[in-house]
Order: C-alpha cells, then sequence, then structure tokens
C-alpha cells in the first residue's frame, strides 16, 4: 500500500509523542475477532481511563470479545450481554473458572437487546454511570442501539459496520426489533450499517472516527471532548 512518507517536524514530533498513523503497527489479538485488543490497548493508552467499565452487546460466549481481554488481563468491570442462553452458559463457566476473574466476575446477562429496552438493561445491573467503553456487535440493529443508548457516554465506542455496503454510502438496515441476520443464508450480508452511516450518527452524538481495524469489521469512535 503507498504510504505518506513525511518527513515534516510535524511527523517526527508525532513519532516522539507515540502517535501512531497506521493502526495495522498496534494491532494484537488474545481474545478479540481480530486486532481489537491491541487498538483499544493503544487508543486508552492516548485517551485514558477513569472507571474501566466496559458495557459489550452481543459479547457471544464471552471468550471471544472486545471486553474479554480488559476484564482478564486488566481486571476491569463488564456487563457483557447475549441472547442465547447456551453462550450465557459458556461465558459464566469461563469467567466463573479463570483465576483472573473468578473473585470478581463479570455481570452477564441474557437479553435480547433492542431500542426500546437497552437503557433498561444497562441501569440494571449498575452500569449507568460514567463508563469507558461500549461495544456494539449484534448483526443486525447496531446502528440503532448506539442511537438508542441515553443511560452512558463512554470514552470510547467499538462498533461493527457492514462492508459490503460499500464505502460512500450512508445506508443502514430498517430498524425491527426482531431482526435475525440468515447466516449461510441468501442475503447474509444484508445486515448492520455501513460505515459512512456510523461515522454520521458518531457526529451527532458527539463522537470521532478515529479507527478502523485491518480485516475491516469494527470502527472505532473517541467521544470528541477527549480528541
Amino acid at each position: 500500500k503507498p504510504r505518506d512518507d513525511r518527513g515534516s517536524d510535524e511527523h517526527r514530533r508525532d513519532a516522539a509523542a507515540g502517535v501512531v498513523h497506521d493502526f495495522e503497527s498496534v494491532e494484537f489479538r488474545n481474545h478479540s475477532q481480530n486486532g481489537e485488543d491491541g487498538i483499544l490497548h493503544y487508543l486508552f493508552s492516548v485517551i485514558g481511563t477513569t472507571s474501566k467499565y466496559v458495557v459489550e452487546m452481543c459479547a457471544g460466549n464471552g471468550r471471544e470479545c472486545n471486553a474479554a481481554n480488559l476484564i482478564v488481563n486488566h481486571g476491569w468491570h463488564a456487563l457483557l450481554c447475549d441472547g442465547s442462553e447456551e453462550n450465557i452458559r459458556i461465558a459464566n463457566d469461563f469467567y466463573w473458572r479463570h483465576p483472573d476473574t473468578m473473585r470478581i466476575p463479570p455481570a452477564i446477562c441474557r437479553a435480547w437487546l433492542t431500542a426500546e429496552n437497552v437503557n433498561a438493561v444497562i441501569a440494571r445491573y449498575g452500569f449507568d454511570r460514567e463508563i469507558d467503553l461500549l461495544s456494539i456487535d449484534v448483526d443486525g440493529n447496531d446502528y440503532w442501539l448506539w442511537k438508542a443508548v441515553r443511560a452512558v457516554s463512554p470514552r470510547l465506542v467499538v462498533i461493527e459496520y457492514n462492508a459490503s455496503f460499500g464505502v460512500p454510502r450512508a445506508v443502514t438496515i430498517p430498524y425491527a426489533p426482531d431482526f435475525r441476520v440468515q447466516q449461510g443464508q441468501p442475503g447474509s450480508f444484508y445486515h448492520g450499517a455501513s460505515l459512512a452511516a456510523l461515522e454520521l450518527l458518531g457526529r451527532q452524538l458527539g463522537y470521532a472516527l478515529v479507527a478502523v481495524e485491518s480485516a475491516g469489521v469494527n470502527a472505532f469512535f473517541v467521544r470528541q471532548d477527549l480528541c
């Protein structure tokens, strides 16, 4: 890929300050799907943390998600939500048995999140407070869930986008509380929202798009007052 080889004083100052212009250089995965663990580690080294609280929507089995590395290796407090009974069972078993989390395991909630109930679920578990991270990966109403969240104003949001919608178009699926992606079926690419749509929504909510990971799955938004 062509690079902007800036030999300017600005570039040298950025390098001295530890500012990266190529996010691939900080990517790594311990528990994330792709390089999200590394990008989160880098971004929080820049913007800092307050509570070390994270809410993850559709955390799967809890072992592979954006919150897991922060919970297991950095002592974060988490609310992990998923709609699958089997995923909830696996997550409870993993965190209650893991030597680094068995004393203070994350809150694990079985819930089908909608625009109508998302704030109530967050509040029910005591996470309607200052949180550092909100992660949304529901393969469907991602855009609409983020738009509906009022219970928290996280410092950083990581959210899945649908790259198959293309780069220039700001589009999202219509809101349907019971939407389910048709995995492995015709139309399986019909879910979520484009990156352009999420960037526009982020601006409305007071967030700036700062990075995407190299697999083209997740986008990272920092709250404007921290930029």
